[in-house]
């Protein structure tokens, strides 16, 4: 069952209902305590004046819960903490069956409503996965997250609904196997998605891409018995601001085995059906602006395919033409997903756009430097527009850690008989990668996003929940709408 956000003036009577308190409460505001009893009242402000930061009251035929902003070094994670009350208050609304829940925000801050009923909304959703056995399914309880008075306007409970959407939509790809998601049907979502958002998607198949010289993608797609697909997804509203659109380019490798230099333990293989991250995140973020008819021109380039050692599998040695021009030399079959996007990013030159920004389940060294906590961010944009993805990024806490792209970084990837290897040293992977993407998009203002450690969770994260976490397309949604500000 989807679940819906709504907006409401009031509240029913005798319904679950959740208020945000201001920061530092301990008397309860007469709107979050109509209808308590004496007791229940002093209850609670007997807990707020402990600093209890989550309240619960049963009435056996509903609940009442109160959430109390909590003071924190910024506005940003102030907003953070609602989203992870989101997810206790999930914890407590599954535990009760309760499937329609109205939040209040009594608080000062005009976004409080929102971030607790995303954190609510995330922590609730579940792949719907691919069991048989009744026992074993789970449906979900929760069906509605209404908000509730003037703090909230319709309009921003609507655009939340579209945004989130569109990070459901991206788990649901990250978290299907390959047997149910192959390169064409990947393409095939993200096509069906666009005829329901309404932007368009021109799938190329196998001779259109040979035909357009794509050697990285022809390469990875040797050893496999489907062929590739190259997706281009457009949104382009009549009332565009830009004037050159913005393009994002998505990593699709819907499985990952490392090719013939196999990845070395079954550990390390068995999640690899999460390589077309970057992918859906794209997917995910054109649903999401189309949706919420925003008036930008974006569009968003997917190669995809799996990575096998099957067949005319490609080998360690192997040169390759790309599309641009420049030849690799495979020097590791497992540094495939560079390949696919050298020529995706080449590819985005023809339109002449913007900005483009690519996002890749890329390295490694990624999850090594940062974690699971962040992405690495590198690129040739101008330092004010990375600066304003960096603030995207810490306001929807889908956080960036910028790392340099030093000329050095070039000597990491040199051939001797091509113009680039496609593996650079030991140290400094995540960098080095970038180093060789960036020779592909030169003249174009670029950033790469590494989102190897967030896009996929082998253990539960609060919201973020286990499995994939749709990491790119709030942030992508954030940066790209606050362009428009800029007008």
């Amino acid at each position: 069952m989807a679940l819906t956000l709504a907006h409401a003036a009031t509240a029913p009577a005798r319904s679950t209902q959740v208020f945000i308190l201001p920061l530092g409460t301990t008397t309860l505001p007469s709107a979050a305590a109509t209808d308590l009893p004496e007791a229940a009242r002093h209850y609670v402000e007997a807990a707020l004046a402990a600093e209890q930061k989550f309240v619960s009251l049963n009435h056996f035929s509903h609940q009442h819960y109160f959430a109390v902003l909590e003071k924190k070094a910024s506005p940003d994670l102030q907003l953070e903490a609602l989203r992870k009350a989101g997810h206790q208050l999930q914890a407590a609304l599954k535990k009760e069956k309760t499937a329609d829940v109205f939040i209040e925000n009594l608080s000062d801050n005009p976004d409080a409503g929102l971030a607790l009923a995303e954190g609510l909304f995330l922590a609730a959703y579940e792949f719907e996965g691919y069991k048989t056995d009744e026992k074993s399914r789970q449906a979900a309880s929760l069906a509605t997250i209404t908000l509730v008075g003037d703090a909230t306007p319709a309009a921003r409970v609507t655009e939340l609904q579209h945004v989130l959407d569109g990070v459901a939509f991206a788990r649901d790809l990250v978290n299907m196997p390959l047997n149910k998601l192959n390169a064409q049907q990947l393409a095939e979502r993200l096509a069906a998605a666009g005829d329901e958002a309404g932007y368009t998607t021109d799938i190329l198949d196998m001779a259109r891409i040979e035909s357009l010289r794509m050697g990285g993608l022809l390469a990875v797609n040797l050893g496999s018995p489907e062929p590739p697909t190259f997706s281009i997804l457009e949104w382009k509203p009549e009332n565009a601001q830009n004037e050159k659109p913005y393009v994002l380019v998505g990593k699709g490798v819907v499985y990952d085995t490392g090719g013939l230099s196999l990845k070395p333990t079954p550990n390390s293989m068995d999640m690899m059906k999460c390589d077309m991250a970057g992918g859906a995140a794209v997917g995910g973020t054109l649903y999401a602006l189309a949706k919420n008819n925003v008036p930008l021109h974006v569009i968003g380039l997917v190669p995809a395919t799996d990575n096998r050692p099957g067949g005319l599998a490609y080998v360690p040695g192997d040169v390759l033409t790309m599309h641009s021009g420049l030849t690799v030399e495979v020097k590791n079959t497992d540094a495939e997903g560079r390949l696919l996007l050298a020529d995706a990013l080449s590819f985005a030159k023809k339109y002449h756009p913007e900005l483009v920004i690519d996002l890749a389940t890329l390295t490694g060294a990624a999850v090594r430097a940062i974690g699971t906590e962040g992405a690495a961010v590198m690129g040739t944009a101008a330092p004010d527009t990375t600066a304003q993805l960096l603030a995207a990024a810490h306001r929807v806490h889908e956080r960036l850690v910028e790392f340099p792209l030093w000329d050095d970084y070039a000597d990491h990837m040199k051939s001797d008989i091509a113009d680039l290897s496609n593996l650079g040293k030991g140290d400094a992977g995540h960098i080095s990668a970038a180093k060789f993407l960036e020779r592909f998009i030169e003249g174009t203002p670029w950033l790469h996003l590494d989102i190897a450690g967030p896009a996929y969770l082998t253990a539960p994260d609060s919201y973020r929940g286990k499995g994939g976490t749709g990491t790119g397309v709030r942030l992508l949604y954030e940066f790209l709408t606050k362009q428009l500000d800029k007008g």
